[in-house]
């Protein structure tokens, strides 16, 4: 008789900057359990940092859950990008940095100087942290001795990886998610690396997924508890791995939490404008992904506000009829940096929209400027929603009436960037538990004078822009300097 294979159950960590998420899944892609936490960054020596320690108990204490309740025997990691750790001999060199602490002026001229070109890196310049050279350049200036007791400098699902398992490994996701570090065109480091002599603080190199050490577990009734440790993942490109497998053909997708990431591969490489925080990401194959992106999870709880959070069609119509917009940008990046958020009519007048209707509005909001990064990538093919917004079910019906030559999808899951992390883990057992899923095409939901709202909408964000940056046109009756 052939002796039955294990099914391996697997504990899958899904971190974003604040919400902290277990998901227990099954060798058959389901999930069976969930767990969340938010993580904490308090402020230590004028900065914010993460309390690592506070997380990896959490961890623990989950994990110990998982295993006596499900037998879990594998853990997979995914994350956020912008985030970095110095590890010193045995322990962090420094705390891990915020990616929204503000850098000096002076940090910022100084880091202008080395960072290494748009053609190079197919990254912008980006404010704060949100690429992250920048930000271990800032650590090194404010600590001299930091370079020097810096040993590896790893991403931060290798971070969580090191601190399960001990193993200090590197992965081309994470480190090429709009870093400086990466050029995704030579497929190795970038100038900056060699600039700062950090090539040599860069671990091995391993595939996401892969079984990179293990990790024993006190788990009571149990005893200690072997568990296989997997290389971890950057979440967006979680998502966009899960959905390659589930979609056939070309496909967009958009990846939503606190950042909306739209990706598209199929899109050409010179349409990446950077002014308009468009970049290349890096896939899991190590191919560059063109990419462009806003905060739209944040900016809409921001435009909501404290008003009730229900989206009717009913409050969404009636705003489209009266011409009442959000104006980019309510929080930082996104194709309008540097530009305020406003709400106004439809003569560009501002307004106050009522509380009951800001979370239409921010809908609304996010449609349009999910509309508009499409447009930017040159998405032609299908677009799948994945992420917190998603579940706001009137944002993907509001783009599919936009663009009703595409199939807009929406996964079974609207965990796709756990459900991605999980698939790469069971890819290195030998297992694919989702290749039998499906994405779900959506309907259209299309208020009457919603295109028309869309064109004005751009109309009065890029007159806002041109007005910001052009100068005044002088006044009819001023002298002639000339």
């Amino acid at each position: 008789m052939t002796p039955e294979i294990a099914r391996p159950t697997l504990a899958v960590f899904d971190f974003g900057k604040t919400n902290a998420k277990l998901l227990v899944f099954g060798a058959d892609g389901s999930i069976l359990a969930e767990r969340r936490t938010r993580a904490a960054w308090p402020v230590v020596d004028g900065v914010h940092v993460l309390d690592d320690a506070a997380l990896l108990d959490w961890m623990r204490e989950v994990l110990r859950e998982a295993v006596a309740s499900f037998d879990v025997n594998g853990i997979m990691i995914t994350t956020h990008g912008c985030t970095f750790a110095l590890l010193g001999e045995d322990a962090l060199a420094t705390p891990i940095l915020d990616y929204e602490e503000i850098v000096p002026a002076e940090v910022e001229a100084a880091f202008a100087r080395i960072r290494p070109p748009f053609s190079e890196t197919a990254t912008p310049a980006m404010e704060r942290g949100f690429a992250f050279g920048k930000h271990i350049v800032w650590q090194e200036m404010r600590d001299p001795t930091l370079a020097a007791r810096t040993r590896h400098i790893l991403t931060l699902p290798q971070f969580w990886v090191w601190r399960l398992c001990g193993a200090r490994v590197s992965e081309i996701s994470s480190l090429g998610c709009h870093t400086h570090l990466w050029s995704p065109y030579r497929d190795d480091f970038s100038s900056l690396v060699d600039r700062r002599g950090w090539r040599g603080k860069m671990p091995p190199f391993r595939e996401a997924g892969a079984i990179v050490g293990t990790m024993t577990l006190d788990v009571p009734g149990r005893g200690a508890v072997t568990l296989d440790v997997h290389n971890g993942v950057h979440d967006s490109n979680a998502s966009l791995s899960h959905y390659r497998r589930v979609v056939p053909g070309g496909m967009t997708m958009v990846s939503t939490g606190t950042w909306v990431i739209v990706m598209n591969p199929d899109c050409p490489l010179d349409a990446l404008v950077p002014e308009r925080d468009m970049l290349a990401n890096v896939s899991v194959r190590h191919e560059p992904v063109p990419t462009a992106r806003f905060m739209g999870g944040r900016e809409f709880d921001l435009i909501r506000g404290d008003g009730p959070a229900d989206v009717t069609e009913a409050r969404i119509a009636s705003l489209v009829a009266r011409g009442i917009f959000a104006l980019p940008s309510f929080a930082d990046g996104g194709p309008y940096p540097g530009q305020a958020g406003a709400f106004v009519d439809d003569a560009g007048r501002s307004v106050v929209p009522a509380p009951d209707e800001r979370a239409a509005l921010a809908a609304l909001y996010v449609a349009a400027m999910t509309d508009l990064t499409l447009d930017l990538l040159r998405s032609t093919d299908a677009v799948v929603f994945d992420g917190g917004l998603a579940k706001v079910g009137a944002i993907p019906r509001l783009v599919a009436a936009l663009r009703p030559a595409q199939a807009v999808l929406v996964g079974r899951n609207p965990e796709g960037t756990a459900c991605g992390a999980a698939g790469l883990a069971y890819a290195a057992l030998g297992l694919d538990p989702f290749r039998d899923e499906r994405a779900a095409r959506v309907a259209p939901f299309d208020p009457p004078g919603w295109r028309e709202y869309v064109t004005r909408w751009r109309h009065l964000a890029d007159q806002r822009t041109r007005s910001r940056t052009e100068p005044a046109a002088p006044a009819p009756d001023a002298p002639n300097k000339g």
